[in-house]
């Protein structure tokens, strides 16, 4: 009699670690699945991202080489990101369809342009381009040291030379006059 209790328990407490078993088994595929929807959509962003990069080559070829501003590539992150510059980045909308072209402001992010069509950003980021190039050559007069030429410094120093002269020429003319009068 001893024996029945136990083994009914027993059998009960063997049924649930086998339930349990199969729906952590189940639980780890179903993760999976889900991970690996999540790497093929990152992979989609990823393969859009690279598209829009290989549209961007023509606008970056014309860039001179003496312009370092821009620093284009492709991030690998949470969230894969091709970036333009140190603040300009385009990231995929929600839906991961839809091009984000955004800017990092102090004051929080700021939404250039949103579009499916690459060549909609493509045309936005050759505006953003040309701005901050046209902002780097502002910066650059501004800080420039002013250009002194020499000339002006010569012609100062024969105008001073002339007045030297004359100034001797009208006290000699002076001096003669007083000593002739005096006469």
């Amino acid at each position: 009699m001893s024996d029945a209790p136990n083994t009914g328990s027993h059998a009960v407490s063997e049924t649930r670690q086998v339930r349990l078993r199969d729906a952590l088994r189940q639980a780890r595929i179903d993760a999976a699945d889900r991970t690996g929807v999540v790497v093929d959509l990152r992979d989609a962003e990823v393969a859009r991202l690279e598209i829009l990069n290989d549209a961007l080559d023509p606008l970056f070829a014309q860039i001179p080489e003496q312009v370092d501003l821009f620093d284009r590539g492709i991030s690998q992150g949470d969230t894969p990101r091709l970036w333009i510059d140190m603040v300009a980045h385009v990231l995929m909308g929600r839906d991961k369809r839809i091009h984000r072209f955004v800017q990092d402001t102090r004051f929080g992010r700021i939404v250039i342009a949103e579009s499916h069509e690459v060549t909609a950003i493509v045309e936005a980021i050759t505006d953003y381009v040309a701005r901050r190039m046209i902002e780097r050559e502002h910066a650059l007069v501004a800080a420039a040291p002013p250009v002194v030429s020499k000339s002006p410094r010569r012609r100062g120093f024969w105008i001073f030379v002339l007045g030297f002269l004359a100034g001797a020429l009208a006290l000699f003319g002076l001096a003669l006059f007083a000593s002739l009068r005096s006469l």
